[in-house]
């Protein structure tokens, strides 16, 4: 394999699952919150704004946090005008960006497939599923509450189409913007990630 996979996914459809599946297979590094860790210990911001930067954590003590751990603001004075969000995210795309460069591998949301869209060995893939299936996984995997489920699942997509639609000025999910979508709803998540790879080894 010599190509680098960007896997974007609705929340509960097994994307991640179905990303390491896929890095196992070709035995290629896997990113997911490593890149958070990562981007943290680059950038100097607290690592905990990391976490939050999907939904636009603007909480006071949070700023104060990542903003007295800045390394940014003292080196570009451009960046000092920038909120919180942006610079996180400038700080993630360098990562995504210095990962990529480093050799094939899988990674995981971020708007890794944005960030990467100039180049020609990346291959974009989307997971999708039909909401009882993904309500199903976040009660199972991530212990949700099942009287939560469908309002907590619902969020969770709002909150990564923003992320990603304001970062990126494209719509979140639109199947022109990758290479190739499964419903992991219809064929399962280990169906789902074996497709992706005999897709994979066939281009």
């Amino acid at each position: 394999m010599d190509k680098i996979i960007t896997i974007s996914r609705q929340y509960g459809s097994g994307g991640r699952e179905i990303g390491r599946q896929i890095a196992e297979h070709f035995n290629i590094p896997f990113y997911d919150n490593e890149l958070i860790t990562l981007a943290a210990k680059e950038s100097g911001y607290a690592e905990a704004a990391f976490h939050n930067a999907e939904t636009k954590a603007t909480n006071s003590l949070l700023y104060s946090i990542a903003m007295g751990m800045s390394t940014y603001g003292s080196q570009e004075s451009g960046f000092a005008h920038l909120s919180l969000d942006d610079r996180i995210y400038l700080a993630q795309s360098d990562i995504i960006r210095k990962v990529a460069n480093e050799g094939p591998c899988v990674i995981v949301g971020r708007c890794a497939d944005y960030i990467l869209k100039e180049r020609e060995d990346v291959i974009h893939l989307f997971v999708h599923a039909n909401l009882e299936f993904r309500k199903a996984r976040a009660i199972k995997i991530d212990g949700i509450a099942p009287e939560n489920a469908e309002e907590i699942v619902l969020k969770k997509d709002k909150r990564r189409a923003n992320y990603y639609n304001y970062h990126s000025g494209e719509k979140w999910g639109k199947a022109s913007n990758y290479h190739m979508s499964v419903n992991s709803g219809y064929v399962g998540v280990d169906k789902a990630a074996k497709a992706f790879i005999a897709f994979l080894e066939n281009i």
